[in-house]
Order: structure tokens, then sequence, then C-alpha cells
């Protein structure tokens, strides 16, 4: 698997801001994927130092429009902690926005 395919899309969430403050930056997973493979995936695709990844399955959740009855996709996310001075760019502007 390549590493851009490991790596699916930044979570943007009030707790994902509040962790990248501590350094700890979360991702949406593919969910085949392992914690060797999302630190491989992170360090070469940020060139960053990481120190741990937590990976969690979040389930589905039942939803309804009208009559209609569905539920919503499940799907894997994993908290990257890096190193301490490390930082990924892609939570720089989001954190900016904040203030």
């Amino acid at each position: 698997m390549d590493h851009s395919q490991i790596i699916i899309r930044p979570v943007v969430s009030e707790k994902s801001y509040v962790l990248a403050a501590a350094g700890k930056y979360t991702f949406r997973v593919h969910p085949d994927a392992h914690k060797t493979q999302i630190r491989q995936a992170i360090e070469s695709l940020f060139d960053v130092g990481v120190l741990e990844v937590r990976t969690m399955s979040v389930k589905s959740k039942p939803k309804r429009r009208g009559q209609i009855q569905g539920r919503t996709r499940s799907w894997k996310k994993a908290i990257v902690q890096v190193r301490p001075g490390d930082s990924i760019p892609i939570f720089q502007g989001l954190e900016a926005l904040d203030g």
C-alpha cells in the first residue's frame, strides 16, 4: 500500500485542534493500515519524527431523513504524536484561524 493511500485526510474538529497544540495530530486512515504503516507514512509525507501512534475504529451511527433510515460509514482514526519541536504544516493554518 502506498503512503498516500494510507493517510486519507486530517480530521478537523475542536478536539483535534486541542490535540494539535500538544503535538498530537488526528488523521483518517485506511481501515487495513496498521500502526507501523501509519508511522512510516506520516514520517515520509510530512518529514517529522513520530513518537507514538494510537488507532481506533469509529463505529457507524444510525441516521434518518424523514422515513428513510440508514447508517453512516464506519472508519479508522489515528492519533499521531510527533517529536517535540516538529509540527505538521496542514494544522498550522487551522490554529491561526482559531485566534
